[in-house]
């Protein structure tokens, strides 16, 4: 016979990762809404109660939960702070709720109900006796005691609730049940949820074509980037890069002198990870960029390329975190059949190991002390996984607010797993999602549990390495719909510039990804005031973004339908449920499109029959709709794309 019969059983509990395993992720002042399954035998009545506390508080913050249906419970918390939450759910049989759940319906039969009452007080009484302590509604409980001992009549009756709802909060919780185990939620600062990124490469924003780019010619450019509305600007890595096998421009293993060879290949003479290419500047001007981000609005996000260039101090003084090839010969990075004859990849799990994720730790802090918050880390995915938890976990010891963005272009599970591991947002598979049964089947499942608990996209057109077909053989309006898909099906978004607002699309060659040219490899110079540029739509849909709490989210996206395939319709809704916005984007770049939208009213908060006005943020027109099936014609010679907000009533 057990010592503890089960009486209550607690399943099912949401939001999890993996059985607790990892946390689910939020931003400050986000609510976590908590589901359960809690259930007991018999007909006893429940009380449930969500309990949430900081990782650094004793006391837990409580919450009471509600039925739902089905033995399903749902209550919500708030959280407050950057840093570990954690929660749980407790419940316990609630014997006075029961016992005028019980009393309602014989009343309600005509029976007699006087020894029920004498029943009743005498559980009030008990309650207020094993009560942790005595409160100021002690006395009330009493009086409820004396009150039914004299009968009940109509108006105690009614009053009823009121006494179920006091003795609630004093129960005993002698049979009390917790949920095996506390669940966690890391919270992020409110950028982690939603952003705009733009990358720049320093040593291709000089103005003047006869030389190249410096960290003060960036500095210069931050207020025209402030100006286009992003909140992360980006610089590939910005270290001395290695001479040893030096690539040349278009990936070229004949690098001619002057060649400035690829970022990625980190290390030379003048130092490594810690160090600044003397040809961009000094520390004093990284901190002058860094202090001219801020007073703009901008944060700067630092590259974390854990590799090396064969001349990297490290490859000399630290032979052993190098793995050596059968010959004895130093590896360089491959992925058949890819070669990087520039990079020497790291052992991570070299005997000396706990020196090597030491001396990478320190460097992620050494750049933190310099006023980076946020890294862009290149390729996590060919590193260990402990190290990246390791990491990631003594960084938000000293450094909580630090985020980290994933670049890892690999096998979704591996993918999903670095983000549950720590990784803040994550690359996704957007580039090459661009049929409409494409980015609605993709968009649905990162949108949905369990990947929106832990797996925040930052959705991007192009990279350095990335001109995906679409963009080569596209045209002005391909740029428009990419970028107004990235920003607005995507919370975090961002675009490899000014390649992207000048439409660069040439190719290396027929098949290839890589850019011609491309910045990787070589020193570019951008004409960015051209007339042509892309620079004031971006700015007015990351203005569109800022205005509307709608498209700072994913959980709420839903897909519409629209009955052309080359038409992608969905919405998204702020967290109080009023800003709704309704987006239309023409997939085909040379063609009049059209067709009829089948809408979820309940999704966009209009009810049925209702007329409501659409205005579109983009051209300023405005639009009478009523119902789920209106007509919707997009010509990519004009603007490709509607972005809506909802109101009420008709147009004048």
């Amino acid at each position: 016979m057990p010592d503890d019969p089960e009486a209550i059983a607690i399943e099912r509990v949401t939001p999890d990762v993996d059985a607790g395993r990892f946390a689910s992720k939020r931003v400050v002042d986000e609510r976590v809404l908590v589901e359960a399954d809690v259930f007991a035998y018999g007909h006893v009545e429940l009380a449930v109660r969500l309990e949430h506390r900081r990782k650094d508080e004793r006391r837990w913050r409580a919450a009471w939960m509600a039925p739902i249906g089905n033995d399903r419970w749902r209550g919500e918390f708030t959280v407050d702070r950057i840093g570990e939450h954690r929660f749980r759910v407790v419940a316990w049989r609630d014997h006075v709720a029961t016992w005028g759940r019980d009393v309602e319906a014989k009343l309600e039969a005509g029976q007699d109900v006087r020894v029920d009452a004498e029943e009743g007080a005498r559980l009030v009484e008990e309650v207020v006796k094993r009560a942790d302590r005595a409160t100021t509604e002690t006395d009330s409980l009493l009086a409820w005691a004396q009150r039914l001992r004299g009968g009940i009549d109509a108006r105690t009756r009614t009053d009823l609730t009121e006494l179920v709802a006091i003795a609630r909060t004093h129960l005993c919780r002698a049979d009390a049940v917790v949920f095996d185990a506390t669940s966690a939620v890391w919270v992020d600062r409110p950028l982690a949820g939603c952003s705009a990124w733009y990358e720049l490469f320093p040593r291709s924003a000089s103005p003047d074509p006869a030389r190249a780019g410096t960290l003060a010619d960036v500095a210069d450019r931050v207020p025209d980037i402030a100006d286009m509305g992003f909140d992360v600007l980006y610089l590939p890595p910005i270290h001395p890069i290695g001479r040893t096998h030096r690539k040349g421009p278009n990936n070229r293993r004949d690098a001619q002198a002057g060649d400035p060879g690829s970022p990625w290949a980190i290390g030379s003479e003048a130092g490594g990870h810690t160090a600044i290419a003397p040809e961009l500047g000094t520390f004093a001007d990284f901190d002058r960029l860094v202090l001219a981000a801020r007073r703009s609005g901008l944060e700067i996000a630092f590259d974390l390329a854990f590799q090396c260039a064969p001349d990297h101090p490290w490859v000399r003084e630290h032979p052993d975190w190098i793995r050596p090839r059968a010959d004895g010969s130093i590896a360089y990075a491959e992925n058949p059949p890819k070669k990087y004859e520039d990079i020497v990849p790291l052992d991570f799990e070299c005997e000396d190991r706990a020196a090597l994720w030491a001396a990478l730790l320190d460097v992620v802090q050494f750049w933190a002390a310099r006023g980076v918050r946020v890294f862009r880390v290149d390729n996590p995915h060919t590193k260990p996984f402990g190290f990246w938890e390791w990491l990631i976990a003594r960084v938000r010891e000293t450094d909580p607010d630090v985020l980290f963005l994933s670049e890892a272009f690999t096998r979704p599970r591996v993918m999903e797993r670095l983000a549950k591991l720590g990784f803040t947002q994550s690359y996704t598979y957007f580039t090459w999602r661009n049929t409409k049964h494409e980015l609605t089947e993709y968009f649905t499942e990162l949108t949905q549990p369990p990947l929106v608990e832990f797996f925040r996209p930052n959705a991007w057109p192009n990279t350095p390495d990335i001109l995906h077909e679409t963009l080569q053989h596209g045209s002005r309006a391909t740029f428009l719909a990419r970028a107004v898909l990235a920003a607005c099906l995507s919370a975090n978004y961002g675009v490899y510039g000014p390649g992207f607002e000048l439409m660069e699309q040439t190719p290396r060659e027929q098949g290839s990804e890589e850019y011609l040219d491309s910045e990787k490899y070589q020193i570019r110079h951008w004409d960015v005031d051209r007339p042509d540029s892309l620079r004031h739509f971006l700015a007015r849909l990351n203005e569109i973004r800022r205005a509307h709490s709608a498209l700072q989210r994913n959980d709420t996206l839903r897909l519409h339908g629209i009955d052309n395939d080359q038409l992608l319709c969905w919405s998204k809704r702020g967290g109080d449920g009023e800003d709704a916005v309704l987006c239309v984007v023409n997939l085909d770049p040379r063609n009049t499109q059209a067709g009829w939208t089948s809408l979820d009213l309940g999704e966009l908060g209009v009810p049925d029959g209702a007329p409501f006005v659409l205005h579109d943020l983009l051209t300023d027109a405005q639009y009478d709709w009523r119902g789920p099936h209106n007509f919707v014609e997009l010509d990519p010679r004009s603007v490709p794309a509607h972005v809506f907000t909802i109101g009420r009533g008709v147009a004048g």
